[in-house]
Protein backbone atom coordinates (compact mmCIF):
# COMPACT_ATOMS: atom_id res chain seq x y z
CA UNK A 1 0.00 0.00 0.00
CA UNK A 2 1.34 3.44 -0.94
CA UNK A 3 1.99 5.92 1.86
CA UNK A 4 0.48 8.57 -0.42
CA UNK A 5 -1.38 7.53 -3.55
CA UNK A 6 0.16 9.06 -6.68
CA UNK A 7 -2.03 11.52 -8.56
CA UNK A 8 -3.80 10.16 -11.62
CA UNK A 9 -4.89 11.88 -14.82
CA UNK A 10 -6.43 14.24 -15.54
CA UNK A 11 -3.75 16.38 -13.88
CA UNK A 12 -3.97 20.05 -13.07
CA UNK A 13 -2.92 21.89 -16.29
CA UNK A 14 0.31 23.26 -14.77
CA UNK A 15 1.29 19.80 -13.55
CA UNK A 16 0.37 18.18 -16.86
CA UNK A 17 2.49 20.75 -18.70
CA UNK A 18 5.50 20.13 -16.42
CA UNK A 19 5.16 16.36 -16.76
CA UNK A 20 5.00 16.69 -20.54
CA UNK A 21 8.25 18.66 -20.56
CA UNK A 22 10.28 16.38 -18.30
CA UNK A 23 9.19 12.85 -19.24
CA UNK A 24 10.61 11.10 -22.29
CA UNK A 25 7.96 10.31 -24.91
CA UNK A 26 6.12 7.08 -24.25
CA UNK A 27 6.98 6.85 -20.54
CA UNK A 28 4.32 7.30 -17.90
CA UNK A 29 5.22 10.03 -15.39
CA UNK A 30 7.37 8.70 -12.56
CA UNK A 31 5.68 7.61 -9.35
CA UNK A 32 7.82 10.26 -7.64
CA UNK A 33 6.44 13.05 -9.84
CA UNK A 34 2.85 11.84 -9.55
CA UNK A 35 3.17 11.59 -5.77
CA UNK A 36 4.66 15.08 -5.49
CA UNK A 37 1.72 16.31 -7.60
CA UNK A 38 -0.43 15.72 -4.49
CA UNK A 39 1.19 18.90 -3.17
CA UNK A 40 1.29 21.36 -6.11
CA UNK A 41 3.55 23.79 -4.22
CA UNK A 42 6.22 21.14 -3.51
CA UNK A 43 5.82 19.79 -7.06
CA UNK A 44 6.42 23.26 -8.53
CA UNK A 45 9.35 24.04 -6.22
CA UNK A 46 10.96 20.66 -6.93
CA UNK A 47 10.71 21.19 -10.67
CA UNK A 48 11.91 24.79 -10.34
CA UNK A 49 15.01 23.50 -8.55
CA UNK A 50 15.68 20.74 -11.08
CA UNK A 51 19.22 20.42 -12.39
CA UNK A 52 18.73 18.18 -15.42
CA UNK A 53 19.30 20.98 -17.91
CA UNK A 54 22.65 21.71 -19.55
CA UNK A 55 24.94 22.93 -16.81
CA UNK A 56 28.61 23.42 -16.06
CA UNK A 57 29.29 19.66 -15.98
CA UNK A 58 29.13 17.16 -18.82
CA UNK A 59 26.18 14.76 -18.87
CA UNK A 60 28.51 11.93 -17.75
CA UNK A 61 29.89 13.99 -14.85
CA UNK A 62 26.37 14.99 -13.79
CA UNK A 63 25.24 11.38 -13.79
CA UNK A 64 28.26 10.29 -11.75
CA UNK A 65 27.31 12.80 -9.06
CA UNK A 66 23.61 11.88 -9.13
CA UNK A 67 24.18 8.12 -9.20
CA UNK A 68 26.77 8.14 -6.44
CA UNK A 69 24.67 10.44 -4.24
CA UNK A 70 21.50 8.39 -4.58
CA UNK A 71 23.37 5.10 -4.18
CA UNK A 72 25.21 6.27 -1.06
CA UNK A 73 21.87 7.34 0.40
CA UNK A 74 20.33 3.94 -0.35
CA UNK A 75 17.81 5.39 -2.81
CA UNK A 76 17.39 2.51 -5.24
CA UNK A 77 14.33 4.22 -6.76
CA UNK A 78 16.12 7.32 -8.09
CA UNK A 79 19.41 5.55 -8.78
CA UNK A 80 17.58 2.90 -10.79
CA UNK A 81 15.67 5.43 -12.89
CA UNK A 82 18.86 7.36 -13.69
CA UNK A 83 20.81 4.21 -14.56
CA UNK A 84 17.96 2.98 -16.79
CA UNK A 85 17.59 6.30 -18.61
CA UNK A 86 21.16 7.64 -18.73
CA UNK A 87 23.81 4.93 -18.20
CA UNK A 88 24.06 3.95 -21.86
CA UNK A 89 23.99 7.60 -22.96
CA UNK A 90 27.02 8.40 -20.81
CA UNK A 91 28.96 5.24 -21.62
CA UNK A 92 28.59 3.37 -18.34
CA UNK A 93 29.22 -0.37 -18.60
CA UNK A 94 28.42 -2.89 -15.91
CA UNK A 95 31.67 -2.06 -14.08
CA UNK A 96 30.90 1.66 -13.82
CA UNK A 97 27.27 1.00 -12.89
CA UNK A 98 28.33 -1.28 -10.03
CA UNK A 99 31.06 1.16 -8.98
CA UNK A 100 28.52 3.94 -8.43
CA UNK A 101 27.07 1.76 -5.67
CA UNK A 102 30.02 -0.23 -4.35
CA UNK A 103 33.70 0.42 -4.19
CA UNK A 104 36.01 3.31 -3.47
CA UNK A 105 35.99 6.69 -5.17
CA UNK A 106 39.39 5.89 -6.69
CA UNK A 107 38.28 2.67 -8.41
CA UNK A 108 40.30 2.03 -11.57
CA UNK A 109 37.24 2.23 -13.85
CA UNK A 110 37.04 6.00 -13.33
CA UNK A 111 39.16 8.73 -14.90
CA UNK A 112 40.94 11.04 -12.41
CA UNK A 113 38.31 13.81 -12.76
CA UNK A 114 35.56 11.25 -12.14
CA UNK A 115 37.36 9.93 -9.07
CA UNK A 116 37.45 13.50 -7.77
CA UNK A 117 33.67 13.83 -8.24
CA UNK A 118 33.04 10.59 -6.39
CA UNK A 119 35.29 11.70 -3.52
CA UNK A 120 33.38 14.99 -3.22
CA UNK A 121 30.07 13.12 -3.07
CA UNK A 122 31.43 10.63 -0.53
CA UNK A 123 32.67 13.47 1.68
CA UNK A 124 29.35 15.30 1.48
CA UNK A 125 27.25 12.21 2.19
CA UNK A 126 29.50 10.77 4.90
CA UNK A 127 30.67 13.95 6.63
CA UNK A 128 28.40 16.71 5.30
CA UNK A 129 31.52 18.65 4.32
CA UNK A 130 34.39 18.42 1.85
CA UNK A 131 37.86 17.81 3.25
CA UNK A 132 40.69 20.11 2.20
CA UNK A 133 42.43 17.23 0.40
CA UNK A 134 39.29 16.30 -1.53
CA UNK A 135 38.64 19.96 -2.38
CA UNK A 136 42.21 20.46 -3.64
CA UNK A 137 42.02 17.36 -5.83
CA UNK A 138 38.63 18.33 -7.26
CA UNK A 139 39.78 21.90 -7.94
CA UNK A 140 42.58 20.45 -10.02
CA UNK A 141 39.87 19.29 -12.44
CA UNK A 142 36.92 21.65 -11.96
CA UNK A 143 36.47 25.42 -11.90
CA UNK A 144 34.36 27.37 -9.42
CA UNK A 145 31.03 27.16 -11.32
CA UNK A 146 31.52 23.42 -11.73
CA UNK A 147 32.30 22.92 -8.04
CA UNK A 148 29.17 24.83 -7.06
CA UNK A 149 27.17 22.65 -9.44
CA UNK A 150 28.62 19.44 -7.97
CA UNK A 151 27.62 20.51 -4.45
CA UNK A 152 24.16 21.66 -5.63
CA UNK A 153 23.56 18.36 -7.46
CA UNK A 154 24.56 16.31 -4.42
CA UNK A 155 22.29 18.43 -2.22
CA UNK A 156 19.35 18.33 -4.62
CA UNK A 157 19.57 14.56 -4.99
CA UNK A 158 19.93 14.20 -1.23
CA UNK A 159 16.50 15.85 -1.03
CA UNK A 160 15.12 13.67 -3.82
CA UNK A 161 16.49 10.59 -2.02
CA UNK A 162 14.78 11.65 1.20
CA UNK A 163 11.49 12.12 -0.66
CA UNK A 164 11.71 8.73 -2.34
CA UNK A 165 12.75 6.87 0.78
CA UNK A 166 10.45 8.79 3.12
CA UNK A 167 7.48 8.14 0.86
CA UNK A 168 8.65 4.52 0.43
CA UNK A 169 7.98 4.72 -3.30
CA UNK A 170 7.62 1.47 -5.24
CA UNK A 171 10.39 0.96 -7.80
CA UNK A 172 9.58 1.74 -11.42
CA UNK A 173 9.15 -1.42 -13.51
CA UNK A 174 11.88 -0.46 -15.99
CA UNK A 175 14.37 0.87 -13.43
CA UNK A 176 17.68 -0.87 -12.78
CA UNK A 177 18.10 -2.58 -9.42
CA UNK A 178 21.11 -2.17 -7.16
CA UNK A 179 23.81 -4.71 -8.00
CA UNK A 180 24.30 -7.50 -5.51
CA UNK A 181 27.53 -7.33 -3.52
Amino acid sequence: MDRIDPAAPPYDPAIADALGRIMPPGLEPLVLFRTLARNPRIFAKTFAGGLLDKGALSLRQREIVIDRTTARLGCEYEWGVHIALFAAKVGFGETEIAATVQGPADAACWAPDEQALLAVVDDLVDRRMISEATWATARGHFDEPQMIEVIALAGYYHTISFLCRGLDLPLEDYATRFPRA
